[in-house]
């Protein structure tokens, strides 16, 4: 090799060198998502076990560990209406690792919290809308009341003598009932709980009256006669409690009340890896045996975007903060 020979291959080598820092940078990303997970995710759910949250996260939990091919861990974590688990989802590292399933206190916490230790709209990333759910109106199932309108009857014979149990101030099943006690023009006694599963427990004792709660969480206590459900605030009759009328039906025109279940991630997730969870739970919420068991617990599947629920916690957000203003509630 001649010497101008030897210096152009030099050139070429250290080239070829000082690139490869750069190559490394650019496949990065694609190594990333194809590495992702390599070990288990974990859930974390913002109420106590038992409540719809916790059922529905379980329902998704076996085929979601099948699609990632690692195990997904359900992490319970209750308490001050779900935002303890928030804030440990918001402040966890942006790996995937850590996913929220919310409850739909999440769109309404800042309503209720002034000084909130995250941001809910830019300290949490959205996955997917997972699913909603028609909240059943149940009662303790020694409460002389029978339908609906015998219950309105009884709590305005006994104005503020009988309570009813919501799984966190400001959380939708609160802000429904007193939507309900407006319309019907009744009070009741609030008494919070740390989850549907202690507000359960609180009806099956006679401690409280009444409660909006999934179905999921309620179905074997009213199938069992210890609980009564005298309406489904959806828009429409649970096929598994066809007797069951409709909040419309028994007299309140117009009550519509969903909660809904969204999947969140730490802002700062990488694009991948949020694409990756968006495709495994869609496809999770259209498989049959999940489709069938969200449907025997009143669960209604959704599958959205990472934008789809952005947009619908902003709107959800707004609604309830109308209702907040007209109703004059106050929360602290």
């Amino acid at each position: 090799m001649t010497a101008q020979g030897s210096k152009m291959h030099r050139r070429s080598l250290i080239s070829t060198l000082a690139a490869l820092p750069l190559l490394g940078q650019v496949a990065s990303p694609a190594q990333a998502q194809e590495g992702y997970p390599s070990r288990a995710v974990t859930l974390v759910i913002p109420f106590a076990p038992g409540g719809g949250t916790d059922i529905v996260g379980r329902i998704l939990q076996q085929k979601l560990s099948e699609r990632l091919g690692q195990s997904v861990v359900v992490l319970n974590k209750p308490g001050a209406a779900g935002t303890i688990a928030t804030n440990f989802v918001a402040k966890a590292a942006p790996d995937g690792y850590t996913l929220f399933l919310s409850w739909d206190s999440h769109a309404i916490n800042p309503l209720v919290y002034k000084n909130l230790p995250y941001d809910t709209f830019k300290d949490l990333v959205p996955v997917t809308l997972v699913a909603r759910v028609p909240q059943v109106m149940a009662t303790w199932g020694e409460l002389p009341a029978n339908t609906l309108s015998e219950f309105v009857a009884l709590a305005k014979s006994e104005p503020g003598k009988l309570n009813y149990a919501s799984v966190g101030p400001g959380n939708s099943n609160h802000l429904m009932s007193e939507y309900f006690h407006r319309l019907a023009g009744i009070q009741l006694m609030h008494v919070a709980y740390k989850g549907g599963g202690p507000s359960i427990v609180a009806m099956l004792s006679g401690e409280v009256a009444y409660s909006f709660l999934s179905y999921a969480s309620l179905r074997g206590h009213i199938k069992s006669g210890k609980l009564k459900a005298l309406a489904v605030a959806g828009t429409k009759r649970l096929s598994d409690i066809p007797e069951v009328p409709t909040m419309s039906e028994a007299g309140f025109p117009g009550f519509e009340a969903y909660a809904w279940m969204g999947l969140f991630a730490p802002a700062g997730t990488p694009e991948p890896v949020i694409a990756r969870l968006n495709r495994d739970v869609v496809a999770v919420l259209k498989d049959p045996e999940v489709l069938a068991k969200l449907s025997d617990v009143g669960a209604e599947p959704v599958g959205s975007t990472p934008a789809e629920l952005d947009a619908y916690v902003r709107k959800e957000h707004d609604k309830w903060a109308l209702f907040v203003k007209e109703a004059g509630l106050q929360f602290e």
